[in-house]
Parts: structure tokens; sequence; C-alpha cells
């Protein structure tokens, strides 16, 4: 994969709306997102948050405004999606011209080697989720798209996902737009943090925290009482 050039911008919204009959989900949004970024998309449900990723996904093509994606986009959802029919390797290489050498350097980046002739059923809710985060990196994507992957996944596994993905965004920079409920989870992975409210970006935060990042640094916790307050909520719990 080539280097991610510093300065680009992958992805490029302006007023961007989407209304689903009277209700107006996303209002003359506008956004940015460079090359090699990481950003963490929080808002309350119901605040568009998977509409503007669907959009930028090209899954949705009724909105109206200015969109422009640059290079390729790969999308893993909160589902795993894979296909009951075929084995993990098939479904890797699902809609692909990608050689099967690829697909199988895909699932030992996520440590699924010795799964790759097992079926979707057979894995465990952590191995499904692996498996879609290698169908999503063959493809080499410039933008990777993660709507609330990890919301599914017990506390433990959770962890060791969190700790995949960002292995694999050091290793292959692509820009990176996660979508979560999750405010320690944004702080814990992203270097930019959005809120997205009554259809456009409310709130902007950079994270400069040093990776590893434990919750009681300082800056995680005036970031977390920040970000509750954009989203309504007191950081003591209270709304």
């Amino acid at each position: 994969m080539a280097a991610r050039l510093p300065g680009v911008t992958v992805a490029s919204v302006r007023g961007l709306t989407k209304a689903f009959g009277e209700r107006v989900v996303l209002e003359s949004l506008d956004l940015e997102i460079g090359s090699g970024e990481f950003i963490a998309l929080l808002g309350r449900s119901g605040s568009g948050k998977s509409t503007l990723l669907r959009a930028l996904a090209g899954l949705d093509r009724e909105v109206s405004g200015e969109l422009a994606v640059t290079g390729s986009v790969a999308v893993a959802f909160q589902e795993p999606r894979l296909v009951p029919w075929k084995r993990v390797l098939g479904n890797i290489t699902l809609g692909l011209d990608a050689p099967v050498e690829r697909a199988r350097e895909a699932l030992a980046e996520v440590g699924l080697t010795e799964r790759e002739q097992a079926w979707p059923l057979t894995l465990s809710g952590g191995e499904a989720q692996r498996a879609s985060l290698a169908r999503a990196l063959v493809r080499e994507p410039d933008l990777l798209l993660l709507d609330e992957p990890f919301s599914a996944l017990d506390a433990l596994t959770r962890i060791s996902v969190h700790q995949l993905v960002l292995e694999l965004w050091a290793r292959h920079r692509p820009a990176v737009l996660l979508v979560t409920h999750d405010v320690d989870e944004a702080l814990l992975l992203a270097d930019r943090v959005l809120v997205l409210d009554e259809g456009r970006i409310a709130h902007d935060s950079a994270v400069t925290a040093p990776r590893p990042r434990h919750r009681d640094n300082p800056e995680l916790i005036t970031l977390r009482a920040d970000l509750l307050t954009a989203l309504g909520v007191s950081p003591e719990g209270r709304s």
C-alpha cells in the first residue's frame, strides 16, 4: 500500500443535507477528513452518524450538497455481515479480483490464519469482527469507515479488537472515521473527536495524549467532560 500523504484531503463534505420526509437528519454539514487521520464521531441516537457514514461510503446518494471522496473506501459494520455459505477466506475475497495470497495476508494480520476454512457461523463474535476488518483491509482503503463495530463485543474482546484496529491503522495509515456511542472508546482510539448534533458538527476536539492511553490521563479526563457536555450529559452522569 502506498504511503499516506500528510495534508491530503481524503473526504470533503460541504453543505451536506439529508431528510427523511419532514425530518432533517443532516443539515448543511461541513467536514474534511485528511489522509491518515483517525476520527471518532459521537452523537445521540438518531443524530445522523450512520447516515453520514453511508453517504461517505456511497451507499446513500439521496443527499444534497457537495461530497467528494478521493481513493478507495471500505466499511466495517456493527454486524460483521459475513456470507454464511462461504468460508472465511471466500468472504474476504468476495466481489474482489484480489489474489488469494493478499486475502491470506489480511487474515494473518487479524490473527485468523488458522480459521480461513471455517464457516462464519462457527466463529466467535470477536473472530467474526476480525474477519470483517480483514475484508475491509484487503481492499487497501484510503478511507476506512467503522460503524459501531465493537458494540456487540464483550468487554475483554472489545479491548483486544481496539488494540488490533490501532495496530492495523498504524501499519496501513488509512483515514478512519469511527462511529460510536462510547465517549471513552472515542478518546482511547481517535486523534480527533467530533460530536454531531442537530445535523451538524457541533464539537471538534483534538486528542494529543500519546498511546497507549489510559482513562486517568488528565487530558482525557478534561476532554471526556467536554464531550459529555456537548452531548447534553453532565460529567456526573445527570442529563
